[in-house]
């Protein structure tokens, strides 16, 4: 219910909300990260627990630390007033979009994977099967859909692109999770690839609410 800073409702964005329980692409997005999602699952990775960890962090201080580090590049001669442009848009952008996912959270108020997997008898579709004892390897206290972590690298990653003209700079991305590790990648549009896998790893979200976060 927060106004907006630049949209111009805090609901301007509405996704196109949770697959229908009854459908094929429920059943998918529920398999997926019923296997790969919880906390004692076999069929995901050590690599795969420890990038669904790396990014369970703090969304606007990650991308804020980019952007110092390649704002304070002086490969790329940025100045004063351009940094501070640059950080407007950043933090104004990334605000709205919280302000639009949350909005959307409330307005779909979809179950999480613990709990649609633990009562999936519920949603009325063969292919989908409970398990009374599954628990995520990560958990968070409202509504599914949308990713609010994947709203916010959407955003923050976008602005990037913006300001900078092209998608193509090799930057690092360091975790409050793991303070001595970075991350490289060689675009802005990498990271969302490997977050929407890692919210499915972390068992927090389905494929459909990441991608269309």
């Amino acid at each position: 219910g927060v106004r907006p800073f630049l949209m111009q409702s805090s609901s301007q964005f509405r996704t196109d909300g949770p697959q229908a329980l009854s459908s094929d692409a429920w059943a998918e997005d529920f398999n997926e990260v019923k296997a790969l999602g919880s906390v004692n699952s076999t069929a995901r990775t050590p690599e795969q627990t420890h990038i669904a960890l790396f990014w369970q962090s703090n969304v606007p201080p990650t991308w804020n630390a980019v952007a110092r580090n390649l704002a304070a590049d002086p490969a790329r001669v940025v100045d004063v007033a351009d940094s501070a442009l640059l950080f407007a848009m950043l933090n104004l952008s990334a605000a709205d979009a919280a302000i639009n996912c949350w909005n959307d959270k409330y307005y779909w108020d979809f179950w999480r994977p613990g709990q649609a997997i633990r009562e999936a008898d519920r949603d009325g579709n063969p292919a989908t099967e409970p398990d009374t004892s599954w628990t995520a390897l990560l958990t968070a206290p409202y509504p599914e859909h949308p990713s609010g972590h994947l709203c916010l690298d959407g955003a923050h990653l976008e602005v990037l692109q913006m300001f900078f003209g092209t998608d193509k700079i090799r930057f690092g991305v360091t975790s409050s999770r793991f303070p001595g590790e970075t991350r490289y990648f060689d675009r802005f549009s990498e990271p969302l690839r490997e977050i929407i896998d890692a919210r499915i790893w972390a068992g927090l979200h389905y494929r459909t609410a990441d991608v269309q976060a």
